[in-house]
C-alpha cells in the first residue's frame, strides 16, 4: 500500500475513532508506548490550562463532569465488548482482563461523581 494511501486511511481512522487490530505483541507494545507518549506530551498543556482556569472549586467541576461522562461511556462500551467475548467463548484470560477493566472503570466513575459532589459541597461551605 502506498504511503499516501496509508496516510489517508490513518487520517480517516483517527477522525472516526477506528482502530486496527494487531496480532503481534511488538506492534501492540509500540502502539501502547505511542499512546502513553502522546498523553504525557499533551498533559503539560492540560496542566498549564487547568492551573490557569481552575481558581476555585466550581471551576474544577465542569472538567470533572466531562471526564466522568467520557469514562462512563467508555466503560459501557467495554461492557459490550465483555458481553460479546463471553457469548463467543473467547479466551478466559481476555474475559478476566475485560472484567477487571470494567470494574475499575465503574470505580473510577464513582470516584469522579464523588469529586463533583465535593466541589458543590465545598462551594456551599465557603459561602
Amino acid at each position: 500500500m502506498s504511503l499516501a494511501r496509508r496516510s489517508l486511511m490513518e487520517a480517516a481512522a483517527a477522525r472516526f475513532g477506528w482502530r486496527r487490530a494487531y496480532g503481534d505483541t511488538t506492534q501492540v507494545d509500540a502502539l501502547l508506548t505511542e499512546q502513553t507518549e502522546t498523553a504525557y506530551t499533551e498533559a503539560d498543556d492540560h496542566a498549564a490550562l487547568a492551573t490557569a482556569k481552575n481558581d476555585d472549586v466550581l471551576a474544577v467541576q465542569p472538567g470533572v463532569l466531562d471526564v466522568r461522562g467520557r469514562v462512563l461511556a467508555d466503560v459501557l462500551y467495554l461492557e459490550g465488548l465483555l458481553t460479546g467475548a463471553r457469548h463467543r467463548g473467547l479466551a478466559t484470560e481476555l474475559i478476566e482482563r475485560l472484567e477487571d477493566a470494567v470494574d475499575h472503570g465503574h470505580e473510577l466513575t464513582v470516584l469522579l461523581a464523588d469529586t463533583v459532589r465535593t466541589t458543590a459541597a465545598a462551594h456551599t461551605a465557603s459561602r
